[in-house]
């Protein structure tokens, strides 16, 4: 088997075992990798059915064909579980290390189960599981626990690590690794549930490629073409440009997406951070580079008080919440980092509560629009869960129930996950896509918003054709979260699905096509849909915040057609749900993956 080792390790926390699960080539074939094999072993293991943050919900470390090899941006693995936040399926993923060490493990995935009676490490050292004692590093800020674990274990091992979010339940708590976050959806707060600080991994195994001389030629023309002006924003500038562009562009969401610019935009424009200290990073494979880091205090040239900044977190500390000093914005994303907090969440849920302050709904008055320091305390009460900060860790829809009146209609979230920072009222075709996606709001699954940034669509009105486009821009976000590759490489391809057809062949040997691939792409997409149905997910829940409705926003009939459009586009019926051939297809995989489960106990 070439780019593959067929087999996952699962562990159980609660038994303080393991064992390595047999998977067979015709399912890798299928499900790929990353987000699509992930989310087949999520299913298998019972996640679904499961509480969030019980003992049988599983978090799934996915790697995929492509990891290991030469190609640019593809050392990256996927998370997998139950979200804790919205109680749907939650597929992050994270560019790092860990990928290439865990694969080296000899396994395509790792499949964490159970609970622990009390804190742990888990160690995974060429396949060989070990527990270890983490209580005394429990609660620690992530740079510390990291510098902690450097020193205890031997070199080699790459960690991934929640902070005290995490150990605390905060729902939206993130999985850290070298200062990069699978951000979104809590799966942090499951590991913490799971009382498992850190997962370490070790390896030797690798493994091979068919056409090794093949693979090395295309790896070497791909890293070229990745330094061409197709990624030259994310090298030179970053993602901190969007701010400003977004805002001229009548799409900057700003105080709990009560507006839909912001006055103060320019206080964050790229030349502003470029006067201070700065440093460009990489993660590990990767020649693009895209990492900006800027020190935290002014004046300031200590590397190690930098803190990485991209627009999400601009965003969601910044316009959102109405705070226009980019010190405090840093100071804010820098203490997210360290407790393991994912930004767009945290910002999402603190607006909601400045909103209903300022509408008497809530009876704070200190969290006010625009006070920075308010800010910073609604962070420290919401990492340390204490008095109304429990429930601003809950998310802004556990949130706004606790609130009630008309709270809820004020909660800016799709199936429980807080909107990104791209305004659906000035980009309709990306707001089709935030609504169906199994995910929730979540630009990383739909990237839509090119479609309406481009001249093919009207932004500002929207057909039942741009469903089409909406399902499109969603499978290339499926196909690079499956192969897996950066989402920033995107741009250099010519023909995506011919390119990762060609990849495949190289590493597998596989006789693949670009037909194929799509075919693959839209099993992973129904999947995923599959997955939710068993959380118990309802056609309703594919639908958009009320305050995004109404004459100067979204045409609500014109919204529920597209929908419908995008539906049919899957191939599903009116109520969004999966042909039967579709569903049988999906259950008769997950029940071969269980039948070998039961094989491995």
């Amino acid at each position: 088997m070439y780019g593959y080792h067929g087999r996952y390790l699962r562990i159980d926390c609660s038994r303080r075992s393991s064992q390595m699960v047999e998977l067979a080539p015709c399912l890798l074939r299928r499900y790929l990798g990353g987000v699509g094999l992930g989310t087949l072993l999520a299913l298998a293991e019972g996640a679904a059915e499961a509480d969030p943050l019980g003992p049988g919900n599983a978090v799934v470390f996915a790697f995929s064909p492509l990891v290991g090899s030469p190609l640019t941006t593809s050392a990256k693995f996927a998370l997998i579980t139950k979200s804790p936040l919205t109680e749907r399926l939650n597929d992050a993923l994270v560019s790092s290390g860990f990928a290439v060490a865990g694969k080296a493990c000899g396994v395509d995935a790792l499949v964490v189960t159970g609970q622990c009676p009390e804190p742990v490490l888990v160690t995974v050292d060429d396949g060989e599981v070990a527990f270890h004692d983490a209580g005394p590093l429990w609660e620690l800020p992530i740079p510390e626990l990291e510098d902690r674990l450097r020193r205890r274990f031997p070199a080699g091992f790459r960690w991934a690590v929640i902070g005290p979010a995490g150990c605390r339940h905060v729902r939206f708590a993130t999985v850290s690794h070298d200062g990069r976050h699978a951000g979104r959806g809590g799966t942090g707060a499951v590991l913490g549930a799971k009382r498992v600080l850190a997962v370490g991994v070790r390896g030797t195994q690798r493994c091979r490629w068919a056409h090794s001389e093949r693979l090395i030629a295309l790896a070497r023309d791909l890293a070229a073409r990745s330094l061409g002006p197709a990624t030259s924003k994310y090298r030179e500038i970053g993602t901190i440009a969007n701010l400003v562009a977004l805002n001229r562009l009548g799409a900057l969401p700003a105080r709990n997406f009560q507006e839909s610019g912001w006055e103060a935009a320019e206080h964050f424009s790229p030349e502003r951070f470029w006067q201070r200290h700065h440093q460009r990073a990489s993660c590990v494979a990767c020649t693009i580079g895209c990492e900006h880091r800027f020190v935290v205090e002014e004046g300031g040239s200590d590397a190690s008080r930098a803190t990485r900044l991209e627009y999400e977190t601009l965003f969601a500390l910044g316009p959102l919440c109405g705070i226009d000093d980019p010190q405090a914005v840093m100071q804010a994303a820098r203490r997210c980092d360290e407790s393991g907090i994912d930004t767009i969440s945290a910002g999402g849920t603190i607006a909601l509560a400045m909103e209903c302050v300022a509408c008497g709904l809530l009876d704070l008055p200190w969290l006010r629009f625009g006070d920075a320091a308010a800010l910073l305390r609604a962070l420290e009460w919401l990492e340390r869960r204490h008095d109304w900060g429990f429930w601003l860790g809950e998310g802004s829809r556990r949130l706004a129930e606790r609130i009630g009146g008309d709270a809820p209609r004020r909660a800016m979230h799709v199936k429980g996950l807080e909107l990104p920072g791209y305004d659906p009222r000035s980009l309709q075709t990306f707001a089709v896509g935030l609504a169906v996606a199994a995910r929730g709001a979540d630009h990383n699954r739909t990237g839509a918003y090119e479609v309406d940034l481009s001249e093919r669509v009207d932004r500002f009105q929207l057909t039942p054709e741009q469903a089409r486009l909406a399902c499109q821009s969603e499978n290339q976000s499926a196909l690079l979260d499956s192969l897996i590759l950066c989402k920033f490489l995107r741009g250099v391809f010519t023909d995506l699905w011919h390119d990762a057809a060609r990849m495949l062949e190289l590493v597998t040997g596989w006789d693949i096509s670009a037909d194929e691939l799509r075919a693959t792409i839209d099993r992973i997409i129904t999947l995923k849909k599959v997955f939710n149905m068993h959380c118990g997910w309802r056609a309703e829940e594919d639908v958009l915040p009320e305050r995004l409705f109404g004459p100067s926003g979204i045409n609500r009939q014109a919204f529920l057609a597209a929908v419908e459009a995008y539906y049919q586009h899957r191939g599903w019926n009116p109520e969004g749900v999966p042909g039967c051939d579709q569903l049988a297809e999906i259950e008769a995989d997950v029940s071969q993956v269980r039948g070998y489960l039961l094989s491995a106990r």
